[in-house]
Parts: C-alpha cells; structure tokens; sequence
C-alpha cells in the first residue's frame, strides 16, 4: 500500500471493493479482496491555502451601482488585464477627443484651406488635417515642443481648448497613474513570502493537549507590530432550530497573554491550548474523522520597507490536522549566528499523545481520583454534627426556666460540637497526607488530640461546670434549690421530673 501510495501520490486512497454485482473478475482462491485507487472528494473550502476566499457575489441587482461610487478602488480591485485595457483605452479615447477639438477650430475657421496663403494667419499654425491636428495635442499634451505647431493669438477659442485640455489631461493623469502606482504598490505580493506550514498537529505541550502550527518570513526585512489571529469555522445548529453553515468562532492563540503578537525573525509554532472554553474541548482523535471544520488564520502586520499593511492568510481543514504529532526543529546554532533550515519547515514526526479528548481525560481523571470519598464522608460527619446540635437545642429548651438562666450560656455546646467536628474533619484528612506527614501529625502529646480529649472532658459534664463557674451566692442557691427539691411532695416532685423529660 505503501508503493501505491509513493506511485500515485497522497491524493489516492486504496478502497476495497466487492466482486459482486460491480462487472470487475471475481476472486480466485487465496487471493485476497480487490483494491482500486479512487481519488479522493475535493473538500469545499472557505479560505484556500494561498488565501483566496472562495467566495462569489451574485444576485446583487441595482446594488452594482455602489460599486462606481467608489471608482477608484473598483479600478485598483480589478486584475490587471483590466487595469491595462482601461489604462489604454482612456488616453485613447482622450487623445483623439481633443484631437477632434482643435480639428473643428481649424474647419469652422477655414483654416485648412486657408493654410497656404502667405498673409493669412490661422489658429494653429502648420495644422492643415486631422492628422496633423492630432500631432498638435500629442505635442501639447506630452510637453515635447518641436516649434513647428504652434498656436497664435488670432483664436481666443483656441486658448480657451487649450486651457481646457491642460485641467483634463491632469485630471487623467493623476487618476490612471495613481491608480497604476497603488496597485503595483499594493503589499499582496509581500504574502507570498510569508509561510505557512502545510498541516496543523495536535500534541500534549506542558502537559496540555495543544493545537500547533506554523509561521514563518522569508525576508530579512521584518513585519512591524506582526499579529495573528484564528477562526473556526464549522456548521451546527442552534438550540432554536436555526441552521449556521458557516458559524466562526474564535480561537484562543494568547491574546489575554500576549502570545499573539508575533517577533517574527524565525519561524515560530503557534499553539492553542485545548481546554474547556476552547470549540474543541470534546474532540477526540476518533471524533475528528467523522468531523468537518475549517481553521482560518489570518496573519497581519506593516511591511517595514513600504509602511502599508500586510494580510497573509491560509486554512486547515479536518483532514490537514494530524494528531499525535510534532513539528521538526528548523534553528541551528552556528559559529556567530543562527541558521534556519527551511527543508524542515513542514515536517513533523510522531509522539505519544492520548486518544482522548480534553473532556474525556477529565471526567477519567475525576472518577479514578480519591478524593471523592473523604468528600462524602465529610459531608456526612458534617450532616451529622448539625443534627447533634439541634438535639442539643431540644433539650434545653426543656430545662425549667431557673436552669436555663443559670446555664443561659446556649452556644457553648454549640461551641465545643463545631471545634469537635473540625477536628474530627482534620483527623480524616490526614489519611490522605504522604506517610511523613501521617507520621509527624500522629505524634503524641498534639495540640489537636489535646484540643479534642479537653472538648469531650468539657462535653461530660456541662453542667457541673458551667456550676462551678457561677458566683458563691448563686452556687448556695443552686445547692438550696436541690434540696429544697427532695423536701417536696411526690407530686411536685414527678411534676418537675416530666418537665425535665
């Protein structure tokens, strides 16, 4: 297959076909299925590889008038085949117009048949015919002068054309010759020196897949404030049920970095990163042959020598993006200066590179993390703590109203539930640090199991301590009141123990 393809060119691929029912010989034992070279479809695109949009205007109607309200960049967009009959025809045209003009003054005035008479004085001297008319303006217009022409002071008409025809011809003049010096001035032709490679690749740089491709200037002579820009181009349809054939979008090639503007000295490898704001954050290597998209890159900058600006643009289609590849190097470092080998410039070769889109390597990335269970678990240690805490808060409110003022401190269990919880949090978590660490926190005499072992001593006794932090004279009273309490009647007293419950 390899020898086909070397024979007849990467345009041809090798299909397989069937014997049945397509007039070819049928298979002979252990040979193995047909193939036949067919050309592959030519894929429609918007931008070609030297630039040209590939675009038509039709239907345009009474529009075409707007074209000749701007007459002269009509003239300067036109080829030159057109530029150079228009050229020619309008000096034509002008030059026998004017010719004709002074042939009337000579007629009206008699003056061809008056030319030969020694005392007689006409118009223009020596003009006795059309010819010789015209040989009058050429000389005129041309400022060439020979003497023999000339025109006297008898013809105040004739002074007048003559006026007129020098305000024309410097009308014409500057209209045809400007038009003729823009567009021979025009920076299209500095495009063609500037190169692009051929394919665009997609490899990990940074460790982030990377859509890459090349730039480079064939002059020495350097594109001022060089800027390059990307669009993609691909038809989908909107939520709304609205069909966009040619729907751009942009691609990130370092504009919040300033990545996009270019030193463009040697060749350069442009890169967007894929990621989730990227168009091709679900693209895949098997996605991308089922594909169909365009990249257009545009490339501008101010031709240094002339001061006007230079656009050069190419395109890659789904078929000229290779995946799992790299571009070859093409600087060299020689005695005194750097060398670049333009041989290499389109050249890539082939490295590891998933198969995966960026989408897909996160979501198996997120699902083989272990993370993911501590952060369940702590959801519901966490869920848990606060149903602690509202426990708590049903049991005090069934205290009797002189306990509750005593023991009126109400966020303090809350208090000591919430620094339990994150300490109990912080505890799991360490299951996650490197065995060092493990190590070095597990260490006896913590600061943290200190802090847990005092909140459970704290959480066992509230009461007593919350007592002992009172006032002697309200200890008396808290002592009193529990004696006073075994003095009731049993009545009273299972009246206080249902409240207590």
């Amino acid at each position: 297959m390899s020898a086909l393809r070397r024979k007849f060119g990467d345009d041809y691929q090798v299909v397989t076909t069937s014997s049945s029912g397509s007039g070819l010989q049928p298979q002979g034992p252990g040979q193995g299925p047909q193939q036949q070279l067919v050309p592959k479809k030519k894929r429609q695109r918007f931008v070609d590889k030297n630039g040209r949009c590939n675009v038509q205007h039709g239907n345009l109607g009474s529009e075409t008038s707007r074209y000749l309200s701007d007459l002269f960049t009509t003239l300067v967009d036109l080829k030159w085949r057109w530029n150079l009959f228009i050229f020619i025809l309008t000096y034509t045209v002008a030059w026998l117009f004017m010719a004709s003009m002074w042939w009337v003054i000579a007629y009206s005035r008699g003056d061809l048949n008056k030319a030969h008479v020694g005392n007689y004085t006409p118009c223009v001297a020596n003009v006795y015919n059309f010819p010789s008319a015209f040989l009058f303006f050429i000389e005129t217009e041309a400022t060439i002068g020979y003497g023999y022409r000339y025109i006297t002071d008898k013809c105040p008409e004739g002074i007048i054309l003559f006026l007129f025809q020098s305000i024309l011809g410097s009308i014409v003049d500057a209209f045809l010759i400007g038009c003729m010096f823009i567009k021979m001035s025009q920076p299209k032709k500095r495009a063609e020196t500037l190169m692009f490679s051929e394919h665009a690749v997609i490899s990990m740089r940074d460790g982030k897949l990377t859509l890459m491709f090349r730039v480079g200037n064939l002059r020495n002579s350097h594109m001022v404030s060089a800027q390059i820009r990307c669009k993609l181009l691909k038809s989908r349809q909107t939520p709304e049920g609205e069909f966009l054939p040619l729907d751009q979008l942009e691609l990130d090639v370092g504009f919040s970095t300033g990545a996009d503007q270019l030193f463009l000295v040697s060749p350069l490898t442009i890169c967007h990163v894929i990621d989730a704001k990227s168009p091709f954050y679900d693209l895949s290597q098997r996605s991308m042959q089922s594909e169909q998209f365009e990249i257009v890159v545009i490339l501008e900058g101010i031709v240094e020598t002339t001061g006007m600006t230079c656009q050069a643009r190419t395109s890659y289609t789904e078929d000229e993006v290779l995946w799992g590849h790299r571009f070859f190097p093409v600087i060299s470092l020689e005695e005194g200066f750097f060398k670049v080998d333009y041989s290499q410039f389109h050249a890539t070769f082939e490295v590891p590179t998933p198969p995966y889109s960026v989408k897909e390597q996160e979501e198996m990335l997120l699902m083989s993390s272990p993370l993911i269970a501590p952060a369940i678990t702590n959801s519901k240690e966490r869920h848990n703590s606060v149903e602690c805490l509202d426990g708590l808060d049903d049991i005090s409110t069934k205290f009797p109203s002189k306990l509750q003022k005593i023991t009126g401190r109400e966020d303090f269990p809350k208090k000591l539930l919430r620094m339990s919880s994150t300490t109990s949090e912080k505890a799991y978590s360490l299951g996650d640090l490197p065995m060092k660490l493990q190590r070095i926190s597990s260490v006896p005499g913590n600061s943290e199991e200190k802090l847990v072992s005092k909140t459970t001593r704290m959480l066992s006794d509230p009461m007593s301590q919350s007592v002992a932090d009172l006032p002697p004279k309200l200890q008396k009273m808290a002592g009193g009141a529990a004696r006073m309490e075994g003095n009731l009647p049993a009545k009273l007293r299972k009246m206080n123990s249902d409240r207590f419950t």
